[in-house]
C-alpha cells in the first residue's frame, strides 16, 4: 500500500512535466508560426518590423474600447454619450437617488453651453410636471391625443433583439408615451408590449411593400387596423446616415426578421437611400396624403435636415394646397449618428446638428403661419433633462430618444450594436446573450427612466417660473458664447412674424 502511494506522487510529476513540454512547445510553435507570418506580412508595417509583439498594439487598441470609460475617460469628455450621462440615466432607471453634492463637474462657461434663466419666484407645485395634452393631425380621421413629451425613437426589430422590442414596448405602456418601430415594420413584440405606436415607413417600406416595392395600400389598412398604431411616419432619412438606406447585416436576419420584412434570411438587409416615387417636395406632400386617406391616421415625416431650401418649398406648396395638406407633424433627426451602422464619413461629417436645425425648422414653420398646424418632434442625442427642457425652449412638442432608452435597458455603449454580439443583449439575436435581458425587469426600468425625466424636466420648468414643461419658451434659456458670456435664446433666434397666408395663397 504504500508503495502504490509513494509512486503516485511520482506518476503524476511525469504526466505533469508531459503536458508542460507539450503545451510549452506548442506555444513555441505557434509563435514561431507567428513570426514567420508576421516577417512576411505584405500590408502591415509594424508587423513585419516587430514580429509577435507588434501584435500587442492592436490588441491594447482593441482593449481600449472597453477600458476608457472605466479607467481613463473623465466624467464629461467621453463620447458619444459621457459617463455623467450615463449615470444619470442609470440612476433614473433604478428610481434612484439623482442628486449630487458639492457642486457642478459640468464646464458651464464652455462656448455653446445652455444655462436655463430661473425665476425669483418659482412655481409651488415643484414635484409635478403636469404637461398639457397636444393632438397631432387634427384633420385626420383618427387623431392622436398625447400629454407625453418624451418619446422612444426608432429602432426596429432586427436592429434590437425580441427581448428588447418587448421590454421597450411595455415600458413605453407604463410610462404613457409611444414607441416608433423604426424601418423594419410592425413586429408581434410591439404589438404584445401594448404601448402607442407610430409606424416608420422607410425606403425599403418594409412591412407595407407590395411585389414590385411599392407601397400597397392593403398593407397599410392592414397595419392602421391595430388601433395601438396612431401615426404613420414617412422616414426621408436618418441621423447615423443622411442620404443612405436603412443597414441590416445578413447575420442579424433570422428567419422571424426575414418574414416581417419579406427579404431573404441571412442576407443583408439593404434599402434604398430615398423613396423611389418620392422627387420632390409635391411627391412628399401626396404622399403624405395617400398615407394619411389610407388609414386615417396622422401621417408626417422624419429627416435630417442638411439643405433647407426644400423646406421653404414644402410650406410655399402647402399655402397653395391647402391647410389640409400639410404633413402632421416633422421629426427633426440631427445629424450626429444614432444607434443604426452607418459608414463613418457620413456619421461624422453630413447633417446639421439638432442644435442648429431645429430652430431652423420651427422658424420655418412659424413664418409661414404652420407652427399650430405641424407639429415638430426632436431627436438626436437628447438623453437628459437638460437636453430635452433645450428642446422645448427652442419649441418642440415633443422629444424622441433611442439610446437614452437602451441605457434605461442596460446598455454599456460597448459599441458593438452592428455586429451582433452586444454583450447585453439588446441588439443581438445570440440567445445565449439574450437571455441577460429579461424583458418585465426592465419594462420598469424604461417606465422609470421616463418618469424621472418628465419629473426633472418639469423640475427645470417650475424653477423658471412656468407650470409646465411645455410653456418654457426661449427666453427661459440662454448660450454661452465664445467671450464666455451668454445670451438668450430668443435674441439668437429671435421672433418669426408670419406671413398672411390668404395673401400668400392668392386668396
Amino acid at each position: 500500500m504504500g508503495s502504490i502511494m509513494t509512486s503516485f506522487p511520482i506518476q503524476f510529476l511525469e504526466v505533469a512535466t508531459t503536458a508542460f513540454i507539450f503545451v510549452f512547445g506548442l506555444g513555441v510553435l505557434i509563435i514561431a508560426w507567428m513570426y514567420v507570418v508576421d516577417r512576411r506580412h505584405p500590408n502591415n508595417a509594424i508587423q513585419r518590423n516587430y514580429p509577435v509583439i507588434g501584435r500587442f498594439r492592436y490588441l491594447f487598441q482593441h482593449l481600449g474600447e472597453f477600458f476608457r470609460q472605466y479607467f481613463f475617460a473623465m466624467d464629461r469628455e467621453e463620447l458619444p454619450f459621457n459617463r455623467a450621462q450615463r449615470n444619470w440615466i442609470n440612476r433614473a432607471a433604478d428610481n434612484a437617488d439623482n442628486t449630487v453634492a458639492f457642486g457642478s463637474t459640468r464646464n458651464i462657461n464652455e462656448t455653446g453651453s445652455v444655462i436655463f434663466v430661473n425665476c425669483p419666484f418659482p412655481t409651488l407645485e415643484q414635484d409635478s410636471s403636469s404637461p398639457e395634452a397636444i393632438v397631432y393631425g387634427p384633420t385626420a380621421r383618427y387623431p392622436y391625443t398625447t400629454t407625453s413629451f418624451f418619446n422612444i425613437s426608432g429602432m426596429s426589430f432586427g436592429a434590437l433583439s425580441r427581448p428588447a422590442v418587448l421590454a421597450l414596448s411595455n415600458g413605453a405602456r407604463k410610462a404613457g408615451c409611444w414607441m416608433n418601430t423604426g424601418e423594419g415594420g410592425l413586429s408581434p413584440y410591439h404589438l404584445e408590449g401594448g404601448a402607442d405606436i407610430v409606424f416608420q415607413i422607410g425606403t425599403a417600406k418594409y412591412g407595407v411593400r407590395g411585389e414590385n416595392g411599392e407601397l400597397c395600400g392593403e398593407k397599410l389598412r392592414e397595419v392602421a387596423s391595430h388601433e395601438q398604431v396612431r401615426m404613420f411616419e414617412i422616414k426621408l432619412s436618418q441621423g447615423a446616415k443622411p442620404g443612405k438606406g436603412g443597414i441590416l447585416p445578413g447575420n442579424k436576419v433570422t428567419a422571424e426578421i426575414a418574414a416581417i420584412r419579406g427579404i431573404p434570411q441571412g442576407e443583408d438587409s439593404i434599402s434604398p437611400n430615398r423613396h423611389l416615387e418620392v422627387n420632390s417636395v409635391p411627391d412628399l406632400l401626396d404622399m403624405i396624403k395617400r398615407v394619411r386617406e389610407v388609414t386615417g391616421k396622422p401621417t408626417g415625416f422624419k429627416s435630417v435636415i442638411g439643405a433647407y431650401g426644400w423646406l421653404r418649398s414644402l410650406c410655399e406648396e402647402v399655402q397653395k394646397r391647402g391647410i389640409e395638406s400639410a404633413p402632421d407633424f416633422i421629426t427633426v433627426d440631427s445629424g450626429d449618428g444614432g444607434t443604426g451602422a452607418a459608414p463613418m464619413s457620413l456619421m461624422d461629417d453630413v447633417g446639421l446638428p439638432i442644435r442648429e436645425s431645429l430652430p431652423l425648422v420651427i422658424d420655418l414653420l412659424n413664418e409661414y403661419g404652420l407652427a399650430s398646424r405641424v407639429r415638430v418632434i426632436a431627436s438626436g442625442k437628447l438623453v437628459t433633462p437638460s437636453d430635452v427642457a433645450w428642446a422645448l425652449c427652442v419649441g418642440a412638442d415633443a422629444v424622441l430618444s433611442a439610446r437614452g432608452f437602451m441605457f434605461s435597458l442596460g446598455c454599456i455603449q460597448a459599441l458593438k450594436c452592428n455586429r451582433n454580439t452586444c454583450p447585453t443583449g439588446i441588439t443581438t439575436h445570440n440567445k445565449r446573450l439574450q437571455r441577460g435581458l429579461l424583458p418585465v425587469e426592465k419594462a420598469t426600468r424604461v417606465a422609470q427612466y421616463h418618469h424621472n425625466m418628465e419629473h426633472d424636466v418639469g423640475v427645470i420648468a417650475h424653477s423658471c417660473g412656468v407650470a409646465s414643461p411645455r410653456q418654457l419658451k426661449r427666453l427661459h434659456a440662454r448660450r454661452v458664447t465664445e467671450s464666455g458670456t451668454s445670451i438668450a435664446l430668443n435674441e439668437i433666434y429671435p421672433d418669426v412674424q408670419p406671413i398672411n397666408v390668404l395673401q400668400a395663397t392668392g386668396a
